[in-house]
């Protein structure tokens, strides 16, 4: 290895950096380390697990040193300006044609912004996605890259290697030009915020609503894990409410967790962008409204004692309502996704990504936090149909959560007897309601902008015409006469 010059560099071993240089090592492919703490990527390459694969190096001239020509760099710092300062520091000791890839979880925008700047140092760049946490960087996550095609090319045997595989498929692919591999992570964290506020809700409702205990919660999660719900976040859900905290056996850890929950950003990003768009992305919204929610834990207690909620105690079938939860999240599920894909396509189409979108599907089903059996038959969708709007309109889907609405009006009515908020639930049944419709209420919204502010409307009988009504003559401003008491007469 010492003559050797290495395949790829990661700049950052942190959590994500350092298991992802150990897959690659493990695929036989030669790493380079660097990170700012110099004895970080130094107990990496010294380590058993390297296999003798691994370089470090202390700063970033010996990093670039040690890279053969022309070099790759694969970033794994935090988003924002640790980005921007090890770009700074890259290009003042790299070359033109060399690589950087920024593999964080940056805002696109900042994606787009930094590949105009390297490129005037004759650089390439990429921005690329990944998912998969700690385990899935150690063992194969789902890669999501974008950027200049023939750049992709360079590291493709490395990602492809390191990458989860389903059916022999790698959980990578190159999606697009510029910033299209950050745009995907994106709206993925955008699917896993609204994914998880519906299988919290499922548990809000079995918990206070049922008054079903951790044990009884674990074996149903891990049921439905091996039905139509397979996925990822069900199968830690059921590991979840398994745990026994090591400090207090007597208690399951999860009894014992603050019922706060934090977020860094992602999800409020998807919603941001969604609505500039003009795409309606209503889960991701609730999930996002939701965490923020939680966070006003003082404000939510002191309120609970005075702002009360029905008296009512479900009296009803158990086992028929743990069947509706379990249809009703499925069928949220697919509401989650379906925004999430509806998205992807108008962001292909107003940035000029050049999304494949059963390619996303595809690099999905391994290795990332949304992995799920669902994915299948969402990739087989955009096979069949690439130019599908919705997905609600393939004829599988279609059939799924038509079968399905009758367990997600019951829920959700059930939520709104016991008092327990559900909006993900909510959210999900009012998209199929509204999406659904050939009549919606928006004419009266036109008339009432045109009224108070003269914003035109357009007519079934006269399409394209922008019309204006004077609804009816303004009335003159009264007189108004205040007497020393404050009162007006």
């Amino acid at each position: 290895m010492t003559d050797k010059k290495c395949d790829i560099g990661i700049a950052g071993v942190g959590t994500m950096g350092g298991n992802l240089a150990l897959n690659m090592a493990d695929h036989g492919f030669s790493v380079a380390v660097y990170d700012a703490v110099a004895a970080k990527a130094r107990d990496l390459a010294q380590g058993k697990e390297s296999g003798g694969r691994i370089l470090a190096g202390d700063t970033v001239q010996e990093l670039a040193a040690m890279l053969h020509r022309p070099r790759a760099v694969l970033l794994l710092v935090p988003a924002g300006k640790p980005v921007d300062d090890a770009i700074s520091a890259l290009i003042a000791n790299f070359d033109k044609s060399d690589l950087i890839i920024d593999g964080g979880n940056s805002h696109f925008t900042d994606t787009n912004r930094r590949e105009k700047l390297i490129a005037q140092s004759d650089m390439l760049f990429m921005g690329m996605g990944i998912s998969g946490g700690e385990s899935g960087a150690r063992h194969g996550p789902s890669i999501m890259p974008g950027g200049p095609s023939h750049a992709y090319e360079r590291v493709r045997k490395i990602l492809e290697a390191s990458a989860a595989h389903v059916n022999g498929d790698p959980c990578v692919a190159y999606l697009g030009a510029g910033s299209a591999g950050h745009y995907v992570k994106m709206v993925h964290n955008g699917i896993e915020y609204g994914l998880m506020q519906l299988i919290s809700e499922t548990y809000d409702i079995m918990k206070r609503g049922l008054g079903m205990g951790a044990g009884e919660l674990a074996e149903i999660y891990s049921k439905w894990n091996g039905e139509e719900l397979n996925s990822y976040l069900i199968e830690i859900t059921a590991d979840i409410f398994h745990y026994k905290d090591e400090k207090n056996p007597g208690f399951v850890l999860i009894d014992l967790i603050l019922d706060k929950a934090r977020q860094k950003g992602t999800g409020k990003w998807t919603s941001w962008d969604a609505m500039d768009l003009e795409v309606p992305t209503p889960n991701v919204d609730a999930a996002v409204i939701m965490r923020n929610l939680s966070g006003c834990l003082d404000e939510r207690k002191k309120a609970s004692e005075v702002l009360h909620g029905p008296e009512y105690r479900f009296q009803g079938d158990r086992v028929g309502l743990i069947e509706h939860l379990r249809n009703a999240c499925y069928a949220g599920m697919v509401m989650t996704y379906a925004q999430g894909f509806a998205l992807l396509k108008e962001a292909s189409r107003s940035y000029e990504y050049g999304l494949d979108l059963e390619t996303v599907a595809r690099i999905w089903r391994g290795g990332c936090i949304i992995r799920a059996g669902v994915l299948e038959p969402i990739r087989t969708a955009f096979l069949r149909r690439p130019n599908l709007a919705n997905l609600l309109m393939d004829e599988h889907f279609t059939q799924e959560v038509n079968a399905r609405q009758k367990s997600l009006r019951t829920v959700v009515a059930t939520a709104a007897e016991l008092g327990v908020p559900a909006p993900g639930f909510s959210a999900s049944l009012a998209y199929l309601d509204a999406y659904r419709s050939a009549w919606l209420p928006a004419n009266l919204i036109q008339a009432q902008r045109d009224y108070f502010g003269a914003h035109t409307y357009e007519r079934k009988d006269m399409p394209g015409k922008f019309l204006h009504t004077v609804w009816r003559p303004p009335a003159p401003a009264p007189s108004l006469v205040i007497d020393r008491s404050g009162k007006a007469s």
